[in-house]
């Protein structure tokens, strides 16, 4: 089980800049020396096979777990074939350790979050109503929030804050 001070996700409506955030966020804290993960929840059947692969085949022939593997990297596919979608942390403690992992998706589960927050998309702010949001990044001033506010232009101050919630120097 990942120890959940190592877990941060990123909470926010569609078209806030989450993955945008995440995509300038992890090069940032690898800079500063951190091993970062991630688990991305996807709301809809994907794949990340390729019809006419071998792997595709043993998939699609009936198999539970097909895994690639050569010299540079490896991937496991696991088929649910009808079992229920397992909660985050079973699929945290299937993960290798890291300093860091960083969630995209999984907005209701009770871990640490970083709200991504645009006004001009017209959604409400999701801070108010859960507790397990530890800050908000938004591009603009947020008044009467009990909880840091972060530029979310400012990915150098978003690792900081990151870094001071895992106990390391800045």
């Amino acid at each position: 089980m990942h120890d959940p001070t190592k877990i941060l996700g990123l909470a926010g409506w569609s078209g806030s800049g989450k993955t945008t955030l995440l995509s300038r966020l992890i090069p940032e804290l690898v800079a500063r020396g951190l091993t970062v993960s991630t688990i991305k929840h996807a709301h809809h059947a994907f794949d990340v096979d390729q019809p006419g692969k071998d792997s595709y085949v043993h998939r699609t022939a009936g198999a539970t777990e097909v895994m690639v593997a050569s010299g540079l990297r490896f991937a496991l596919m696991h088929e649910l074939r009808g079992a229920p979608e397992p909660p985050l942390t079973e699929l945290l403690a299937r993960m290798s350790p890291v300093d860091l992992v960083l969630v995209e998706g999984f907005k209701r589960d009770s871990h640490p979050k970083l709200e991504v927050h645009r006004p001009a998309l017209g959604k409400p702010l999701m801070a108010p109503d859960d507790p397990c949001i530890v800050a908000v990044a938004s591009d603009a001033p947020i008044a009467g929030l009990d909880r840091p506010v972060l530029p979310l232009d400012d990915v150098p101050a978003i690792a900081r804050f990151v870094l001071a919630r895992l106990g390391r120097p800045a």
